[in-house]
């Protein structure tokens, strides 16, 4: 069914077999060719950047990890790792190192924000830990000096209330902190916190949430706003934290992880037919209803990944699941082909499943999505982007979704992984 939000899903669903026109000889020049879209459509970087400072292409490197060019080092970074581009590897590389090495100078000589100096999405963090993966793969041993300079960023977010919107959620708070912790420790297979201050971030953000239920007379252990709003998604809500949370329960007391698990229970409940509203307590209008990475079901997917991954509970791949049919029904996005709330962070809830389920059904389900990015319908018909550049809203994400397609059994929604 089209709707304002989404356009009408009329691929036949899986048959039992693959569609064959999306090998690596059709895909790989496709990325390709984005790829060299997006690197002529970035800002300047300001020439001589180093010799001028803060000042130089402070515009590009604002945004940073979800808007600007830092999200496109990361991309550049993803297609580097892959085997299927290794010949352009090296200079994926490089010019990766060139975006994130402004994105830092900005960091350091810019104007200190305290509001996105510790933010994974929205700042410091994520500027950092980028630069330490990609300072990494090129062989550097000097990888470890942004890597320190994420590590003291630990500091900034362990006081309980340090941002005055919200100090947990994924773009700006700790949940993202400790996300970036996650994807760091994955690509250098080291843990780079150490456990205290592993503990000491997931304790803030437990005695954060219980502070908050408490004042707020919630009838369930652990809640969150940010801007004053109880928001459920990925992008700014419970979901996400709990996810976090989750992913280093091995660090949190017993009695704590138990308050967790009532958490995830009770935000499986708020379920309305195979969706989340944006805001707690709300009622989902159908004809109306977001289902994005960053508000519904495509986001909370991973949160109820994570949970099944851990506890092998059956109800929470089956909450995915549901997710999944929900996406397929409705998740051919108007906003465009971004990660964020288009049709590329759709696709991704398939490739998630079939990692958790091995049913082929879902890289089929991924593919046509794939397919629907390059028609003319979606063309014509979809929002025209502020932004082809950045990593969640333009096609820097989309770039890091074909990649995966091609390799689904590596596949993970940039930045946010639930296999580690």
């Amino acid at each position: 069914m089209d709707t304002k939000r989404c356009f009408a899903n009329r691929f036949d669903d899986y048959q039992g077999s693959l569609l064959a026109g999306q090998c690596e000889e059709a895909v790989a020049p496709l990325v390709t060719a984005t790829i060299e879209r997006i690197l002529q459509e970035l800002p300047p970087l300001g020439g001589d950047a180093e010799a001028r400072g803060a000042t130089a292409g402070a515009s590009g490197c604002q945004g940073g990890l979800y808007g600007g060019v830092a999200g496109v080092a990361y991309m550049l970074y993803h297609v580097s790792q892959s085997p299927l581009f290794s010949t352009a590897r090296e200079r994926y590389l490089r010019s990766a190192k060139r975006l994130i090495d402004a994105c830092a100078r900005a960091e350091e000589w810019g104007e200190p924000d305290a509001d996105t100096r510790a933010a994974f999405l929205l700042g410091g963090a994520g500027v950092y830990a980028v630069a330490t993966l990609v300072y990494h793969a090129l062989g550097r041993s000097d990888y470890v000096q942004p890597l320190g300079k994420f590590r003291a960023l630990c500091a900034v977010c362990a006081p309980v209330s340090f941002l005055e919107c919200g100090s947990d959620e994924l773009f700006v708070g700790r949940a993202g902190y400790l996300c970036a912790a996650l994807v760091l420790k994955q690509k250098l297979a080291q843990e780079v916190l150490t456990p205290a201050q592993i503990k000491s971030i997931c304790q803030a953000i437990l005695d954060s949430g219980k502070q908050y239920a408490i004042k707020k007379r919630k009838p369930f252990p652990l809640m969150y706003s940010y801007y004053g709003t109880e928001y459920l998604g990925a992008a700014h809500g419970l979901s996400s934290i709990l996810q976090m949370l989750l992913s280093y329960h091995e660090h949190l007391k017993p009695s704590d992880r138990e308050l967790v698990w009532q958490s995830v229970d009770f935000l499986m409940e708020q379920e309305q037919n195979c969706n989340w509203p944006p805001e707690l307590g709300e009622t989902i209008e159908r004809e109306n209803e977001l289902v994005h990475w960053c508000h519904g079901a495509p986001g909370i997917a991973y949160l109820f990944a994570k949970a099944y991954l851990v506890s092998k509970k059956p109800q929470y791949l089956d909450t995915c699941i549901r997710c999944g049919e929900l996406t397929w029904q409705k998740g051919l996005l108007k906003k465009g082909p971004g990660i964020c709330h288009g049709v590329a962070g759709s696709a991704y809830v398939f490739l998630l499943l079939y990692r958790l389920t091995g049913n082929s059904k879902y890289i089929y389900r991924a593919q046509r999505f794939a397919q629907f990015l390059f028609t003319e319908e979606f063309k014509a018909g979809s929002r025209v982007l502020e932004s082809i550049y950045s990593l969640y809203e333009g096609f820097s994400g989309t770039v890091c979704f074909l990649i995966d397609l091609l390799q689904p059994n590596q596949a993970e929604f940039p930045l946010f992984s639930v296999f580690v």
